[in-house]
């Protein structure tokens, strides 16, 4: 497989990741982080990062809402819900090295 068409197909599946993320409001960021060691801000801050290292001016907020698909604060306002005590003891036993 040639180099173009190797990114074509990273960047698709990329594309398909963020789309399953916007529908799946249902799933919550620590929910991600519990089971998969990143979330929607990491990918977002990720792809700010690359961005940035290509010359391009992104801040945070504009990276959050390609992959939110809106504003952060809005997607927080409707779908972010309070983290149980089950999700924070796991959030601290996953993240303690």
């Amino acid at each position: 497989m040639d180099d173009a068409t190797k990114t074509e197909l990273e960047a698709a599946a990329f594309r398909r990741l963020i789309s399953h993320f916007q529908e799946r409001t249902d799933v919550q960021n620590i929910d991600l982080m519990n089971l998969s060691g990143f979330c929607r801000n990491c990918l977002s801050r990720w792809y700010q990062e690359a961005a940035n290292e290509r010359g391009i001016d992104m801040d945070k907020p504009q990276a959050r809402e390609i992959v939110y698909g809106m504003p952060f604060d809005e997607w927080k306002e409707k779908y972010q819900t309070e983290a149980t005590a089950e999700q924070k003891a796991a959030f601290e036993k996953s993240h303690t090295h």
